[in-house]
């Protein structure tokens, strides 16, 4: 009797996910802890770990929707795999007669063999459509090339990103090519495209069904109301230009504009703590820390790792820590913990050349600031036009809970600690 692997639980309110990949084939030898398929789950893609060591033997596909305790795969000794390799061996004689006849016949024609697959290797080849990896099968998708077509040189005969290139020889994508029967020969599994209709479908991954369900939710549940201010950059881009190498040499970490704007979110918040409370029923529930999301864009979707109690973190800490967090965002490699108890979000979409916009609360925070685009413009200090680097902030914010006044004067005082980055040092 083996090893049973089921789902875990996988955080709070999730209660299914998507068993998207096999990181492990069938039969293949694992260790403890060693991770053996992967989870998509409204939140994040996780790992799901070997409990032991032995031969993995899966009992669902890809692809197929997962409950909490569903059992998944099952871990077997790998003396009782090994005891039956033998039996195997030790009896070669008890074939029955009509098998030892095709196993004649294949020894004597092996060269015409191939020429015609067999029923067993029709079977293989789908199952290794099924477990073609999303990254591979849009990469094949983008050049046009049939996955049935190719010979993989992953574990297994598995198709990689390499098998695909060396199909097309190394060509940039280009849209797919029509064969001779007009459309795509078996096209893949999730995408149905009528011939001739210059469309294509693809099914919402959990993640994207979330943030919709979400974004949704917070225009219809909240007196959702935004303010803008903008604010002058000259001087923490000096400050920053001025330590960037030793800070870099000290830390190990490049000094960029985020640690800025975390430091001046979090002190304002503690002078504000209604921009950082929930409304829970009839309650209002205050928070003692600031636990700060940053949104990060990733090819599943945007996703909003936390930084637990930023108001005591360093700058070398949050830059680490941000760095740390979204190369795991963009790796799907984050765990739940690190996506849930934010209590106020920042979301920067200057990244993508975002001039103005107006962000949608992230439920069930009250608060989200918006950074934007850093352009020189013209603008009057002491009755003189100079040209400064300037930023737009927009700040919305959940009206039932947070006035004008509140909102506003947070938005003021974060701009006050940008402008004079001395104060974020002396919290002044």
């Amino acid at each position: 009797m083996g090893t049973k692997v089921a789902i875990p639980a996988l955080g709070e309110s999730v209660t299914e996910a998507i068993l998207v990949k096999w990181m492990k084939q069938d039969g293949d030898a694992v260790s403890v802890d060693t991770p053996i398929c992967e989870l998509e789950t409204d939140k994040a893609n996780v790992e799901l770990p070997s409990p032991t060591a032995g031969v993995l033997r899966h009992k669902i596909k890809q692809g197929t929707t997962v409950k909490i305790g569903d059992v998944v795969a099952e871990i077997v000794a790998a003396a009782s795999n090994t005891s039956v390799e033998a039996k195997t061996a030790a009896a070669p004689d008890n074939k029955p007669e009509a098998a030892k006849h095709v196993a004649a016949a294949t020894a004597k024609s092996p060269v015409s063999a191939p020429s015609k697959p067999s029923a067993i290797e029709h079977e293989r080849t789908a199952a290794d459509l099924e477990d073609l990896a999303p990254s591979v099968r849009r990469l094949a998708r983008e050049h046009g090339v049939d996955p049935t077509d190719l010979h993989g040189s992953g574990p297994r005969g598995r198709i990689l990103k390499e098998d695909v290139m060396a199909a097309v020889g190394g060509s940039k994508p280009a849209a797919p090519a029509p064969k001779s029967n007009g459309g795509f020969s078996t096209p893949a599994p999730s995408i149905a495209k009528p011939a001739g209709s210059g469309e294509r479908r693809e099914p919402l991954s959990k993640i994207r069904k979330k943030i919709a369900e979400r974004l949704v939710a917070a225009q219809h549940n909240a007196a959702m109301l935004t303010t803008f201010n903008e604010v002058d950059l000259s001087e923490v881009m000096a400050l920053r230009e001025r330590y960037k190498e030793p800070f870099q040499k000290t830390y190990g970490v490049s000094l960029g504009f985020m640690s800025f704007f975390a430091r001046a979110v979090a002190l304002a918040l503690q002078e504000f703590p209604v921009v950082n409370a929930f409304i829970e029923g009839d309650e209002v529930v205050y928070h003692d820390h600031v636990h700060l999301g940053i949104a990060v864009s990733t090819e599943r979707g945007l996703v909003v790792p936390v930084l637990k109690e930023v108001e005591g973190m360093s700058f070398s800490k949050i830059e680490s820590e941000i760095k740390r967090m979204a190369g795991a965002a963009k790796d799907g490699k984050l765990s739940l913990n690190e996506l849930g108890g934010g209590t106020f979000t920042v979301t920067n979409g200057g990244v993508f050349g975002s001039l103005l916009s107006t962000p949608i609360l992230n439920p069930p925070q009250s608060a989200i600031l918006g950074m934007h685009a850093i352009q020189k413009r013209a603008v009057v200090v002491n009755d003189q036009i100079v040209i400064r680097p300037m930023m737009y902030l927009a700040l919305s914010y959940d009206h039932r809970l947070v006035d004008g006044k509140d909102s506003v004067s947070f938005l003021v005082r974060v701009k006050n600690l940008l402008e004079d980055p001395h104060r974020l040092m002396l919290a002044v």
